[in-house]
């Protein structure tokens, strides 16, 4: 267990985040999935953040064919870091590939992820 020297711990930022008292990220989770390879975490954070914002900036452009497949790839690499609302937003968008409410959203979700990582990558 990692108590409190894990990642999320040890680092600025990383004990709160804006959502009332969740992290955008299940820092628990994916320390399960690191095996609490910090070093791999902070890799794996860093890939997750890159195909994220590939996604935000190509998922409104997309027809709905695409948006379905970008939706559908960032949906499993969220739900592996422990991202499940942006992986909850991700699998709406696979459903339905047309709602505007979904896409704004997955976007804010990104930005907001990316912040907490940033928070605690410091």
């Amino acid at each position: 267990m990692r108590g409190e020297s894990g990642i999320a711990f040890s680092m600025p930022g990383g004990d709160v985040s804006g959502r009332a008292g969740s992290r955008p990220v299940d820092m628990a989770h994916l320390a399960r999935h690191t095996m609490d390879d910090r070093a791999l975490e902070q890799e794996v954070l860093a890939l997750f953040v890159q195909q994220a914002l590939s996604v935000r900036d190509e998922i409104l452009d997309a027809d709905a064919r695409e948006r379905v497949l970008l939706a559908h790839a960032l949906k499993g690499s969220a739900r592996g870091i422990g991202a499940f609302a942006v992986a909850e937003c991700a699998e709406a968008i696979e459903q339905q590939p047309e709602d505007a409410r979904a896409l704004k959203k997955l976007g804010a979700l990104i930005d907001e992820v990316r912040d907490f990582i940033a928070s605690i990558s410091r």
